[in-house]
């Protein structure tokens, strides 16, 4: 255990030592019966890298800073129930020669440590990880693991299911279900299995003679459980008690949110119903506020690509676009750009629909419709706040993009995304929303046009022969690709055999140059300009996907399904 002394002596070392502020958290830790480590985190005094850096010095732990590729031992998942393992954010990386290693994040923690040791019969070896880290590897770990609402379904007798319980509850723990009614229990254990396998959304689709529970993963469609048509109204008034929405209301559209906990991290929940003829229809999106912020190096650009994106976010003035349909991993994109360039001496301020990701050290505001708060009178707001580098959700009206682009002309580097098809598509959308050619010409440094692909399945990856016709529909040739085969995935139960698994993004890269000012000037179209951009060495959107494919990352039909083609 590490002395109060080991500590200062280690924190003076790195140059973090502060008297006063000190000593107040070891009392604070000592009066709430909290561990020291935890308190200098959760009051701001070291960051989650710096306390386990620290940690890992003093207590000679060894500190892994990514778990992507890690394993989690088979005897871990049996053995360890997952809201233990959540709760306690402990998870099994390694199995050797009779010893695990457990990887933590709350070094003076030992309890759950001990726990589990008892659980596994085994000597245990911790080692400590960020939080997002183990989180992110305990889903995807206990996905595996037998479907427990399917197991649940059985067990629920018809008695018990008529019983739906009107207590409504600031934040609901997903995992403590014991003493919940049936109904309760049921969503909660929905929502808990769609975080396990990573879903984006949940819908809940009444049929004439089912209730279709499906999951969107790695954005596709997937059928999951189906409960009992009798159960459908009270598991639709139960999603709708949860998202502070009217339960009486059923012919008119409603939108609700709500905030529900698993273990130490929340999860938002936006939830959206709609009538049908057989019954409400409820969709709800899930984010995962624990979950981590990809760094630019994490996001599939390849060198040419980085070097242009990291030239656009250097820059002292201007706005940058990033442009793509919903979900294709635009708002990700942004926070890394924002992550890369925050440092205290910027004012880095946003306005978001909704936060998404919380970014240390950054002011965040929210819109709030029904209060009037929308883009446009929070930007007004923003820009008297003295920023240097401002973000916008969403460029949605004239009104958002008049503010935004006089904010880039007065110093300010601007960031938001657009709804777009392709990236020379933004300077002309600006156009149509009313903007003059001579602002677009002067304030648009840039825009990254993007799409997700999924990533081929790594435990059922083989190689493939392949057609000229196929490689032929992604601007590829026989003679591109080496030994003439490539890569896909065969289907195995950890991808749902799809053959998939994660996904990454593909780019198309429009700087904006002299040239293009003047097209802009003279209300030159779109398709001329990307013409044009792609003679001067612009990488398209297939283009990029081709790259990928020929890499062995993911399939010409993935491509296919996300890109249009080229024509120029």
């Amino acid at each position: 255990m590490a002395s109060i002394d080991q500590l200062k002596e280690a924190l003076k070392r790195e140059g973090l030592y502060v008297e006063d502020k000190f000593e107040e958290w070891v009392v604070v830790a000592k009066s709430t019966h909290q561990t020291l480590d935890r308190i200098l985190t959760a009051s701001g005094y070291l960051t989650e890298k710096q306390m386990l850096e620290l940690f890992g010095k003093v207590l000679r732990l060894p500190v892994l800073e990514r778990l992507s590729d890690v394993q989690v031992p088979a005897v871990f998942m049996e053995k360890v129930p997952v809201h233990f393992a959540r709760h306690h954010n402990l998870v099994g990386i390694e199995e050797r020669n009779g010893t695990i290693r457990v990887a933590g994040c709350t070094p003076l923690d030992t309890h759950p440590i001990d726990d589990v040791s008892a659980m596994l019969d085994k000597v245990v070896e911790p080692v400590l990880a960020p939080r997002a880290e183990i989180t992110a590897l305990i889903n995807r770990a206990y996905q595996q693991k037998v479907d427990v609402v399917d197991e649940m379904l059985e067990d629920l007798d018809e008695e018990e299911l008529a019983g739906i319980s009107k207590e409504i509850e600031k934040s609901q723990d997903l995992l403590d279900i014991a003493n919940k009614a049936p109904i309760i229990k049921l969503v909660n254990m929905i929502l808990f299995q769609a975080l396990k396998m990573r879903a984006s959304d949940v819908h809940i689709q009444p049929y004439e003679e089912r209730l279709q529970v499906r999951f969107r993963i790695d954005g596709i469609l997937y059928d999951m459980m189906a409960p009992p048509k009798k159960v459908q109204e009270a598991i639709i008034s139960r999603v709708k008690i949860m998202g502070k929405m009217d339960i009486a209301e059923r012919r008119l559209p409603q939108d609700g949110r709500a905030t529900v906990k698993l273990g130490d991290g929340e999860v938002d929940i936006r939830i959206s119903s709609v009538p049908t003829n057989h019954g409400e229809r409820i969709v709800m999106r899930l984010l995962d506020k624990s979950a981590r912020l990809y760094d630019l190096e994490e996001l599939g650009l390849e060198s040419e690509d980085m070097e242009i994106i990291k030239k656009l976010i250097d820059a002292s003035h201007g706005i940058v676009l990033v442009t793509g349909p919903t979900g294709s991993g635009k708002t990700t994109t942004l926070y890394a750009a924002l992550k890369r360039i925050n440092a205290v001496e910027y004012n880095i301020m946003t306005i978001e629909d909704p936060i998404e990701y919380h970014l240390p050290g950054v002011s965040q505001i929210e819109v709030n419709y029904k209060k009037g708060l929308t883009f446009a009178t929070g930007l007004r707001s923003l820009v008297r706040q003295d920023p240097d580098i401002i973000f916008v959700g969403e460029i949605r009206d004239m009104d958002t993009a008049g503010i935004a682009i006089q904010a880039s002309l007065t110093g300010h580097l601007v960031f938001s995304t657009l709804h777009t098809n392709d990236a020379p598509g933004a300077v002309t959308r600006l156009l149509d929303l009313g903007v003059e050619p001579y602002l677009v010409a002067s304030s648009v440094i840039g825009v990254v046009a993007q799409r997700l692909v999924r990533l081929i399945c790594k435990y059922c990856k083989e190689e493939m022969e392949v057609s000229a016709e196929s490689l032929a529909q992604i601007g590829l040739e026989p003679a591109d690709v080496p030994n003439g085969k490539l890569w896909c995935g065969r289907g195995c139960p950890r991808c749902l055999n799809s053959g998939y698994l994660d996904r990454t993004a593909i780019y198309e890269m429009f700087t904006v140059n002299d040239h293009v000012r003047d097209q802009v000037m003279q209300r030159v179209g779109a398709t001329q300009i990307k013409a044009d951009a792609i003679k001067r060495g612009m990488r398209t959107l297939r283009m990029d996907g081709a790259s990928k494919v020929l890499m062995g990352m993911t399939t010409t039909e993935e491509v296919l399904r996300v890109t249009q083609m080229d024509t120029f």
